[in-house]
C-alpha cells in the first residue's frame, strides 16, 4: 500500500509526515525530519570505507606518538653505546640504532615532530594563503593581477633548494621548520581560494554588503571565507601530507631537525648506511619508511572523502 506524505498542521513550519493507508496500524505513521548539512556530509564521508579506516589509523598514530612515550619509556636524549645496533628483543622491541637509541621509542618521538610540523605548517600556510587569495579575488582588477603575479613568482622557485639553504644557515627546530614550510607552501591554497572567491563575490549576500557600505574586509572574513571553508579544509588536509613528505625529504638529505631531535626521514637516512650490510639491519629502515607511507596515504584518503563530503551535488542527492 502507498503512503501519502503531508505536512502536519499546528507545528511551526509544518513537519513532514507519512500517512498510513486506512486500516494500517498507527505505528506506520512515520515522522521524517530533514537531515542537516553536517549529517549529510558525514554520510557521504562514511560511504568511503578506506577513509574511515584511514581516520581510525590516524587516531591510532596520534595515540602512538603522543601517549606511547608515557607507556613505553625510553632514553631519547643521551646515547647508550652498550646497546648500539642491538637486535629486536623483549627489552628493545624494534632493536636500537647506531647510537643505542631504542627504535620504537625513536619512532614515537620522530612521529611527534613529523605530525607537529605537518599540521602546523599546513595550518599556517592555509590560513595565510586563504586570506591572501580571498583578498586578491575580492579586490579584482590591478590589485588582483599584482597579487597573483607574486604567487606565480613564488611557485616558480625550486622550494627544496630554498629549504636546504635555510636549514644550513639556521639549523631549524620544529617551530622554525613550520614557518619555513608554510612560507613556500602558501601560494597553492592562495590560488585555490582566489578562484573560489571569484565565484562567491558575485553572490547576492556579498553584493548586499557592498551596497550597504560595508567594508571589504568584513565581506571577505564574514561571507567569502566561511563559504569557501570546504575548499580550505580539503586543501589543508592535503597540505598536512605534503608537509610531512617535505620534512621527511629534508631529514633524508640530512637537513632536518638537529640531534637529538629526529623525524621519520632522518631515521630512514640513518638506516640506509646499513642497508647493504651482511647483518640485515632491517629495523633501521622499514619501520620509519612504512609509517611515512601509511600516514601520507591515510591523509590522502581522508582528503578525498572530505572533498566528496563538501560537494553540494553529493550532499543533496
Amino acid at each position: 500500500m502507498a503512503m501519502t506524505p503531508h505536512l502536519e498542521p499546528g507545528l511551526p513550519g509544518g513537519t513532514l509526515t507519512t500517512e498510513a493507508p486506512p486500516g494500517a496500524p498507527a505505528g506506520d505513521q512515520i515522522h521524517a525530519k530533514p537531515r542537516g548539512m553536517v549529517r549529510r556530509g558525514w554520510e557521504v564521508f562514511a560511504e568511503n570505507k578506506m577513509a574511515l579506516v584511514s581516520l581510525g589509523f590516524l587516531v591510532f598514530m596520534f595515540l602512538f606518538c603522543f601517549v606511547g612515550p608515557h607507556i613505553y619509556v625510553t632514553e631519547q636524549v643521551y646515547v647508550t653505546l652498550s646497546d648500539t645496533l642491538c637486535r629486536p628483543s623483549a627489552q628493545h622491541l624494534l632493536g636500537c640504532d647506531k647510537l643505542g637509541y631504542d627504535i620504537l621509542g625513536r619512532l614515537m618521538v620522530g612521529g611527534q615532530n613529523s605530525l607537529e610540523v605537518g599540521i602546523g605548517a599546513a595550518f599556517v600556510a592555509c590560513v595565510f594563503g586563504s586570506i591572501y587569495g580571498a583578498t586578491s579575488g575580492f579586490a579584482g582588477g590591478v590589485v588582483d593581477s599584482i597579487m597573483m603575479r607574486i604567487v606565480d613568482a613564488m611557485l616558480s622557485i625550486p622550494f627544496i633548494f630554498v629549504l636546504i639553504i635555510l636549514s644550513v644557515l639556521l639549523h631549524p627546530d620544529t617551530p622554525t621548520l613550520i614557518v619555513f614550510i608554510a612560507l613556500i607552501y602558501w601560494p597553492g591554497p592562495a590560488r585555490l581560494v582566489r578562484g573560489e572567491t571569484l565565484s562567491l563575490r558575485t553572490r547576492e549576500y556579498v553584493q548586499a554588503v557592498k551596497v550597504a557600505g560595508g567594508r571589504s574586509s568584513r565581506a571577505v572574513l564574514r561571507h567569502v571565507m566561511p563559504n569557501a571553508i570546504g575548499t580550505i579544509i580539503v586543501q589543508g588536509t592535503f597540505a598536512v601530507a605534503d608537509s610531512i613528505l617535505i620534512l621527511a625529504g629534508l631529514g633524508f638529505l640530512g637537513f632536518g631537525l638537529a640531534p637529538p631531535a629526529t623525524d621519520w626521514g632522518s631515521m630512514l637516512s640513518d638506516g640506509l648506511l646499513y642497508i647493504q650490510s651482511d647483518e640485515n639491519y632491517w629495523w633501521l629502515i622499514y619501520p620509519a619508511g612504512i609509517l611515512i607511507i601509511l600516514v601520507v596515504v591515510a591523509i590522502n584518503y581522508i582528503g578525498d572523502a572530505l572533498r566528496d563530503a563538501f560537494e553540494t551535488r553529493l550532499q543533496r542527492r
